[in-house]
């Protein structure tokens, strides 16, 4: 009843060539002086890819159908609320932004391109120092999911 409308059961769709069987996702490249962003990054696509897609995912192109290159391009941790008494910073903005390119490499033209996603997260400053913890990198983790989560779902349903 509802084939001709549209609907797709999730994670069997794909504006990707059939006969593709691989696809390459080397380690990002980081533009930022953030360490290991890119490596969150890259392994939480592939995690995206191998838990969604039927692909076989590598990291050496040589041995794929499709080259994942992505970038991140600035990390920006910017104020956001402030303690009105104190004037300490109680919470902060972090953007990322990156770009992605997926490319047919029989081709060598891009399948999918991206030149700026931008992310935001936000995090807790805590002013207790006895009980602080550092809500950063919660914050880079969550973003990596949200980031891997989007590229696989455009490069999937064709956005």
């Amino acid at each position: 009843m509802l084939g001709g409308c549209g609907y797709h059961v999730a994670g069997h769709y794909s504006n990707l060539p059939a006969n593709w069987q691989t696809i390459a996702i080397p380690a990002f490249k980081n533009d930022t002086t953030r360490y290991r962003i890119e490596q969150r990054l890259t392994e939480a696509v592939t995690r995206e890819f191998l838990q969604r897609t039927k692909f076989r995912i590598v990291q050496n192109p040589s041995q794929a159908d499709a080259v994942l290159r992505g970038e991140v391009l600035s990390v920006a941790a910017t104020p956001m609320l402030f303690n009105a008494t104190t004037g300490e910073v109680t919470m902060m903005l972090v953007t990322v932004h990156t770009k992605v390119a997926l490319i047919d490499l029989r081709t060598q033209k891009p399948v999918y391109q991206a030149k700026d996603m931008v992310f935001r997260q936000e995090y807790q400053i805590s002013t207790d120092v006895q009980s602080f913890f550092q809500e950063q990198d919660p914050a880079f983790e969550r973003m990596s999911h949200d980031f891997a989560a989007r590229v696989v779902s455009n490069l999937l349903e064709g956005f």
